[in-house]
Parts: structure tokens; sequence; C-alpha cells
């Protein structure tokens, strides 16, 4: 295999929390890890709700952490959600000095929209439904103009190395379908920033490529793995039979749209007291119900929007307009979809992982922020925090020194590809067995599947990193006998009494607990 040294910081992904890591490393030098082009692929860029922070005077950052702990059902680190509060106001304000559009009043004041579960309205967009998209294009020119930033576009990272405990190299490849002869890059210093998980399952509002790749790779790698069970489930996907499913945001709930079923029942107000703003894991339990009664549940915008439903919310206008939907006359069809992993590679309050050398931050980590299920809008808000702080403390580890010349990268020969009759296999596993509403039985089906699945591909690192995050989040789920937030038992419904607890487990503890459930 050829190696490839630089004095560049090795960042793998592309989306928010890469962009602005990279951008608050300055002045070290940089290198990206992308497989698409900029502003393609990443979870980010498809996020419609916004950035949560409290930015009206009666609010406060104390507010919203109280808020942040309430919907983690008894799991978020209160450390941690006293820090990403308090920090909020101050990555809006810079988001908005590097050109983010944020929608904004006559007199200047930033709009803010309330969304489940959040007590005060602090939820800060752009153009209704643009959020990630805008605020992505904006660190995307930054990060354009910046020399020290380069940017791999169309290359994969499959595999990190290890030695005394501390990452020194991670491999990649083309990521292109035939992928290609990996090369060893060898860098300063390591920060994963790729992306969860939820195109693991059949149903997702994710990007197609991202499918727990880059947690299963630290994984593998032997980095310890928090509260991988937790993974949310969105209420509002249309169901529309597109993969992904587009998604119909949370804002739209907040501005008065109400969920009914197919009889025009509004099913929400006899499940819980904020009805349809309720938090995201009791939405979409409620709609899975409505679905597997064959009431197919709908998300009803025309009295609370009419019209403006097509000039406010211009993706959730765009994806009915594709389906033959008119939101103005017709309620939207929708499914639980997953759609957030709250777990992933454990960190702490650096951003700093159980392995030496290796920082992560965004979506692929596990903070302690979310808990048990995000509360919404906190998913880019944590990006940026632990992109800076991670940025912050590899600045302490890496003095700058000369500056370093630009990586150039000689693919070798296409690879072996990955089977992608296996990938439908294994979502279709995922989202059957460790889906929205989970038993004892089920977890033990997905773990035999996703071991016979793994066997058959042990020569296709891509395949193996999906697989160990799909083995991670099934075995803890299989672990904890409770119901809480996200994770739902059917045959442990209640959630243990006291405080919750974090999980925390290593790639060869969730091996070893289904190798045991193999054998019966």
């Amino acid at each position: 295999m050829d190696t490839l040294k630089t004095e560049q910081i090795v960042i793998v992904g592309a989306g928010l929390g890469a962009l602005y890591a990279a951008l608050k490393l300055a002045p070290l030098p940089v290198v990206m890890i992308s497989p698409e082009p900029l502003g393609h692929g990443a979870s980010s860029a498809w996020a419609q709700g916004g950035v949560a922070a409290a930015m009206d005077a009666a609010d406060s950052p104390e507010s919203h952490a109280c808020d942040t702990e309430s919907a983690g059902a008894g799991t978020v680190d209160p450390r941690v959600a006293q820090l990403v509060t308090r920090e909020a106001r101050a990555h809006i304000l810079d988001l908005t000095t590097l050109g983010t559009p944020f929608d904004r009043t006559e007199d200047g004041a930033y709009v803010l929209s309330r969304e489940a579960a959040h007590s005060f309205a602090r939820v800060v967009r752009v153009k209704g439904d643009q959020a990630g998209a805008e605020i992505m294009a904006a660190l995307i020119e930054e990060v354009r103009q910046t020399d020290r930033i380069q940017v791999l576009e169309g290359t994969m990272a499959t595999r990190l190395e290890v030695l005394d405990g501390k990452v020194c190299g991670v491999e990649i490849q083309s990521s292109a379908p035939e992928g290609s002869a990996p090369v060893m890059l060898r860098g300063r210093a390591y920060l994963l920033a790729g992306g969860g998980s939820g195109g693991l399952y059949q149903t997702t509002t994710n990007p197609p490529r991202i499918r727990g790749q880059v947690i299963g790779m630290a994984a593998r790698a032997g980095a310890e793995i928090a509260d991988a069970e937790f993974v949310q489930f969105h209420p509002t996907a249309m169901d529309v039979g597109e993969d992904p499913a587009p998604l119909a945001t949370e804002a739209l709930r907040g501005e008065g749209a109400t969920l009914i079923n197919a009889t025009g029942e509004r099913f929400m107000q006899t499940v819980h007291p904020d009805a349809e703003l309720a938090p995201r894991d009791i939405v979409a339990r409620a709609i899975f119900r409505e679905w597997l009664a064959d009431r197919r549940p709908m998300l009803d915008t025309r009295d609370a929007l009419g019209a403006r439903v097509l000039t406010d919310f211009p993706a959730v206008a765009e994806a009915c307009a594709r389906n033959g939907i008119d939101p103005v006359k017709d309620p939207i069809p929708v499914a639980a979809a997953a759609h957030y992993h709250m777990g992933g590679i454990s960190c702490d309050l650096d951003g700093r992982t159980s392995l030496g050398n290796l920082w992560v931050c965004g979506e692929a980590s596990s903070t302690g922020l979310h808990g048990a299920n995000r509360l919404a809008s906190n998913g880019l808000l944590e990006a940026l925090v632990f992109a800076r702080l991670c940025a912050l403390d590899i600045q302490t580890q890496c003095p700058v020194g000369n500056a370093a010349d630009p990586v150039t990268l000689h693919l070798g020969q296409p690879g072996r590809q990955t089977d992608e009759d296996a990938v439908r296999e294994l979502r279709q596993c995922m989202t059957k067995y460790v889906g929205v509403q989970r038993t004892g039985a089920g977890l033990t089906a997905a773990l035999q599947r996703i071991a016979s699945l793994e066997a058959a591909q042990q020569d296709d690192p891509n395949f193996l990193n999906m697989s160990a995050t799909a083995t991670l989040i099934a075995a803890a789920a299989l672990m904890r006998e409770e119901s809480r937030g996200a994770h739902a038992r059917s045959d442990f419904p209640d959630a243990h009494p006291g405080p919750g607890h974090r999980s925390r487990l290593l790639l060869t503890e969730a091996l070893a607990l289904r190798a045991k459930v193999c054998e019966t």
C-alpha cells in the first residue's frame, strides 16, 4: 500500500462540523477527505429546521439547557448542555459574519421559531427550511477562499491505523462506485466529522452515503462508542416512496400544522399535552402506530399555512410538487424515518476520543448533549460548538510549524465494489428489527442477520464499517432492557426508576454478544 505523509491536520468529512473546524484551525494547514463535491452528500446541507440558540432577551441559555435535559430523558450530561447552550449565541453571530442570511425582521432581529419540546421560540432559520444548505454555502465559500485548506473531493476514509493507542494514519480510497486501491495518509492529527448512521435504515432522511461508516471505522480501530442504541426517528418524513425520504420540517408544526390520519382524526391530542409539539420520540411512535394500523398518518398544513407553505418552506413545496401533492389543498402523507444518531464515538469536553491523536465532532460523535432523545435543532448547534472546541484543542497539541505542501494523491486501480444487495438487506434488517419499536427477539434476529451478511463481505472495509455500526446499535439496544427516549422496547415498555445512564461499548464487546446470540 502506498503511504503519503503530510504536516496537515486530516479531517474526515465535509459537512458543517468539518468545514467549521477547518476554518477554526487557522493557521494550521488542513486536508479534508470529502466523498462528494463540497455541499453535496452531507446531512448538514439537508437540515431544514435551523440552529437552536437563546437569541431573545426573554430567553436564556439556562432555559435552553433545561429543555435539552428534559428532552434527553435522563441521560444528558448537564455540563455539556450548559456549555453548548452558553456558546450558541456567539456561533449564530459568527455565522452571520461569515455571510449566512438568517431570516430577519424589519428591525433586524432574528426570526425565531418554536419547535418540539422547546419552551421558547429559539430556532434561528434561513428562508424557512433552508438553514442547513445556506449555512453550508457560506462556509464552503469561506473554505474555497482559504489557501491553507485542501479538499480531496471524491475520496473516502475506510480504516484508521493505530500504534500504541494513538491514531497514526487513515486509509483512503476513491469514493466512486468501483472504489480504488487504498492509500495510507499520515498527518499530524485526525478529526472525524463524517456524519451519523441514518442511512443504515431502509426508511431514512439521510443522504445515501451517510451509513455509519465513520463510527464503524473508529469502532474497528478500538474507539469507545457511547449511546449507540439511541437513534432518533423523525416523525414527519414524507411517505412518497423516495429513498431517502424528503423531510417535512418540524417548523411546519411549529407554525401550527397538525397531524391527522386517514379518517381525519387529529390523533396527537390524546397522546401528549403538547400534541404535535411533543418530543420527537413520542410523535414518531404515535405516527408509527397509525401506520401499523393502516390509518395513513398525514401532516395537514392547509389551515395553518395555506398558500404560505409554498413560499415559506421551499424544500417542502418542491418535494410535494415532485410527488404530485398540493399541500395547499391536500395533507402530506408522512412516516417515521431514521434521522439522527444521538450515539456515536465517545468524546470529552474537548472533543477527544478514547484513542490518542483522534478527535470527533458532529453527528459521528456522542458528546452527552442529546441523551436518549435530541432536542430539535440542537444537532447543527452541537456540530458548531464541538468543531471549535476540537480545533482549539488540536492547536494546543500541534503548534504552528512550517507551511505544509498540499497532498498529491494518486489513487490506484479500481478495487472491490460494495455489494449493493448486501447493503439493501442490511438496511431492511435495521428497519424491521432495530427501528421505532424494538423487541429482544427482533434485536437477536438482527444481530444474527448482520453477522451472516458481514461474513460474506470480509474483504470490503466499507461494508465492514457499516456492519460494525449496525452491530453496535443492535447490541446496545438488546442490552438496554427498558424504554427510554428514542429507544422503545415492547418487551420492556417502562424506564428504569431513578436517573438514566449512558451506555458505553467497545466493538469487541458488541461482537462477543453477537457471537453469543448466534450460538442460540
